[in-house]
C-alpha cells in the first residue's frame, strides 16, 4: 500500500461515508488504506464536525507548545528552590549559632573569623598603645 496523508477534513468525510452506510473494507481499499487506521481514526474523530477538527488541532498544538515550555523552565525552577533551600538553612544554622556539618567558620581576610558567621567566642581583646610604643591587652 502506498503511504499518503489526509487531512482532518478528508479523514472526517471518510468516516462521514462510513457512517452513511458503506462497508469499512470498501472505504479502506478506495482510499488505500489499513483496517487499523480507519478504527484509529474512528476513535479520534468519530462523531466530530469539521469545525470541531479544528478546534482540537488547535488545542493539541496550543497544548504541546505549553509543555514545552513547561518543559523548558522546571530545570530553572528545581535550581532556584534548590538555592533558596540552601539559603534559608544557612540563615537558620546562623541564627541558632551552630555550624553546619562539613563546614568550618568562615575566616577573614585577617585569618580571624569573619564577624557575619555568628562567632560565639566573645568580643576579641582590644590593646591600646602606652606611651612608650609597647601594647597592652585589656581585659
Amino acid at each position: 500500500m502506498k503511504r499518503t496523508s489526509f487531512t482532518d477534513e478528508h479523514i472526517i468525510g471518510i468516516l462521514a461515508e462510513h457512517e452513511a452506510g458503506v462497508q469499512c473494507a470498501d472505504l479502506c481499499r478506495k482510499h488505500g488504506m489499513s483496517e487499523g487506521t480507519f478504527y484509529n481514526w474512528k476513535a479520534r474523530f468519530g462523531g466530530m464536525t469539521v469545525s470541531e477538527a479544528k478546534r482540537l488541532k488547535t488545542l493539541e498544538d496550543e497544548n504541546a507548545r505549553l509543555k514545552k515550555l513547561l518543559a523548558e523552565q522546571m530545570p530553572d525552577l528545581a535550581a532556584m528552590k534548590d538555592l533558596v533551600s540552601k539559603n534559608g538553612r544557612a540563615r537558620r544554622e546562623a541564627r541558632s549559632g551552630r555550624i553546619p556539618s562539613g563546614r568550618s567558620r568562615s575566616v577573614g581576610a585577617a585569618g580571624l573569623p569573619d564577624c557575619r558567621s555568628g562567632s560565639q567566642d566573645g568580643p576579641l581583646p582590644v590593646s591600646t598603645r602606652a606611651g612608650n610604643g609597647t601594647a597592652r591587652a585589656v581585659a
